[in-house]
């Protein structure tokens, strides 16, 4: 799957995540050296992360975060407009929902695990979120059976 996203640091320099998945990447990325996802790991290390969370105080426990408290959506504005490359949300369901409704994404990508899940997992959707159209930009299979479909807006 690491050499499916190899691209993402082309078009990409700026990170939005969720408490979750900053914590879970805390703890996994800056200790891949080696194998397909080396390259991905390096640069997910080094790029700026911005993480959206009201529990956490501090995101010191991995290099280049700052802590954003309040509205993602707002959140999601600021940095847009700031110099650089895209800005991409990594994983972070919960967080993609408000920039997603108010058509802050110019590109949603979703990994498509070949797993069910059960009850207790968040959804990047709400069950009360409006119909949004979209219209397929690619979809990738990957080795280990993650799909890789990215998406735009139908305006």
């Amino acid at each position: 799957m690491g050499a499916a996203l190899a691209g993402t640091p082309e078009t990409c320099d700026t990170i939005l995540l969720g408490r979750v998945t900053f914590t879970e990447g805390a703890g996994y990325w800056p200790t891949v050296a080696n194998g397909e996802d080396a390259g991905f790991a390096q640069w997910i290390d080094k790029s700026p992360k911005h993480v959206v969370s009201s529990t956490l105080d501090s995101v010191d426990d991995w290099s280049n975060s700052t802590l954003l408290k309040g509205d993602p959506a707002a959140a999601v504005k600021e940095l847009k407009a700031g110099e650089g490359k895209d800005l991409t949300v990594a994983g972070s369901p919960t967080l993609v929902r408000s920039p997603l409704e108010q058509d802050l994404l110019d590109e949603l990508v979703l990994l498509i695990h070949p797993v069910v899940a059960s009850e207790g997992r968040k959804k990047p959707f709400a069950d009360d979120a409006r119909l949004k159209k979209l219209e397929p930009v690619s979809a990738q299979p990957t080795s280990s059976g993650v799909i890789i479909a990215a998406y735009r807006s139908v305006c």
